[in-house]
């Protein structure tokens, strides 16, 4: 399929790709709306919508013109996988047929003159665990004494409870946090700012459909709620989580920042991606885990200050995201517009392809070398993290899924 536009064949934002974000522009800074990435543009929804609208061309479907102009995804995530699916073939026609390309060439705008901004507003942010390798090289990091991996960790998508209201857009800062941590050999614990603050190299998963409490979700119905992918950064410090995560998990030690791509894939644009998952037959899973648990072959590259130092492959996850997505709701748990869950860390069997500093460094006792010579056990203040990745397309294509960096910023000093 080719677009009217002039953008490469190899062009990772593609007509077979289409993201979803929200932008502003220079002369309208608080006028944010949805926009869809095309090449090296951003197209205006919600004009073009209402081109569409005026004319008849989207009939009886629903209003994207109205869902389109409002500051976050949340409005079209509410309308479900239908509305979604008209959405993604009226896109994809009117920007493919030349018919249309004199009444949405003027809503184009270049990529340099958008800001991008976080692309929903986050109902509720739960993160998983799905690596077997992750979990293992955590397990025996943490708790060398023990099994690698907890008893029930084959039998159930584990995960935690994040904070919504940290996760920020891709550029966004991030201030080293602070809070109580105790060595193993540390008498009490002390106060500060982390010593060890790491990274996670994720994917998120955007959900819409709200479902009422008491209901649950299957596995098979998971793609009904599930619209897209962001990459996704969950900002670790492994000194405070190591203190404080036993017996309740993660707390202060991951909820000072969660940074997410600007740019929300379609689910709809992963189809040549889907690939069945690496095990899950030993353990047989519980009934309820079972239907299409679809993975997904999305390859992702971690850079530190430019230098890249991490190539996961999110293939090797355990945990399917409608397995995840199904747990989560199996006790009646609602689901609401905006919901995101991240996959956990990204880890492969190779140093190469492990998705955090905890596991590359083995806890800081084997740093990285950067080309600089300078060295790193966990991240310092000024550097940059950078996480990309694409997938599969139709014929060869590949699916760009943007990037997501941030900046570690100096602790807030204590006041006096």
């Amino acid at each position: 399929m080719t677009t009217w536009l002039d953008v490469p064949a190899d062009h990772p934002f593609g007509i077979d790709t289409l993201p979803y974000g929200v932008f502003s522009t220079r002369d309208a800074p608080q006028r944010r709306r949805v926009g869809v990435r095309i090449g090296d543009h951003v197209l205006d929804a919600s004009a073009v919508a209402a081109i569409g609208r005026d004319a008849g061309m989207v009939g009886d479907g629903p209003d994207l013109a109205t869902v389109w102009e409002t500051p976050s995804l949340n409005s079209f995530l509410a309308l479900g996988r239908p509305a979604w699916t008209i959405a993604r073939e009226w896109l994809t026609e009117i920007l493919t047929d030349d018919v249309h390309r004199a009444g949405v060439e003027p809503h184009l705008i270049p990529l340099d003159r958008v800001t991008v901004h976080l692309p929903i507003d986050v109902a509720d942010y739960v993160d998983f665990y799905a690596s077997e390798h992750h979990a293992s090289n955590v397990g025996q990091i943490f708790r060398p004494d023990n099994a690698a991996l907890p008893p029930n960790w084959k039998h159930l998508p584990i995960g935690y409870h994040g904070r919504a209201g940290t996760v920020v857009v891709t550029g966004t800062d991030v201030v080293r946090p602070s809070g109580q941590r105790k060595g193993p050999q540390d008498p009490a614990p002390v106060f500060g700012p982390s010593i060890r603050l790491d990274i996670e190299a994720e994917l998120g998963y955007v959900v819409g459909g709200a479902t009422a409490i008491g209901s649950r979700v299957s596995v098979d119905e998971a793609v009904d709620h599930i619209f897209g992918v962001v990459i996704l950064n969950d900002w670790s410090a492994r000194d405070i989580q190591a203190w404080e995560y036993v017996p309740l998990g993660p707390f202060l030690g991951k909820s000072f920042a969660t940074s997410v791509s600007a740019w929300v894939t379609p689910l709809d644009a992963l189809r040549e991606a889907r690939v069945s998952l690496p095990g899950q037959a030993d353990p047989p899973v519980l009934p309820y885990l079972q239907g299409d648990a679809f993975g997904l072959d999305v390859h992702v590259e971690v850079s530190l200050n430019g230098a890249v130092v991490s190539r996961p492959e999110h293939a090797g996850m355990y945990w399917s995201p409608a397995q995840m997505l199904a747990h989560l709701t199996v006790n009646g748990a609602s689901l609401r517009d905006g919901d995101l869950f991240g996959s956990g860390t990204i880890s492969g069997p190779t140093v190469g392809s492990r998705g955090s500093l905890l596991e590359l460094t083995w806890n800081g006792t084997r740093p990285l070398t950067l080309p600089d010579g300078s060295s790193r056990g966990f991240l310092e203040d000024g550097d940059t993290v950078t996480m990309t990745a694409w997938a599969p397309g139709p014929g060869g294509s590949r699916i760009g899924l943007g990037e997501v960096t941030g900046t570690i910023r100096p602790a807030v000093p204590l006041e006096a």
